[in-house]
């Protein structure tokens, strides 16, 4: 974790509460599979505003659900 935090992606969780399959959303979304799975995993390092509208949209979520800021630990 950085000096300043980190961001930490939901998307697994929120798949789990749609009931939906990563292959569905991936298609849904129109995103490759790996990358999905790296946004699941919170490996990417550089966020892409137009994946995570497609997410938002497909999931009928906001922003706020999908994405959580971790402060840093003093």
């Amino acid at each position: 974790m950085g000096k300043y935090g980190t961001i930490k992606i939901k998307l697994g969780d929120l798949i789990v509460q749609a009931g939906i399959s990563k292959n569905k959303l991936s298609h849904r979304a129109e995103m490759q599979r790996t990358q999905l799975n790296n946004y699941c995993n919170n490996t990417i390092s550089r966020l892409d505003v137009e994946v995570l509208a497609r997410l938002c949209n497909v999931l009928g979520c906001q922003i706020g659900d999908l994405l959580e800021y971790v402060p840093p630990k003093d």
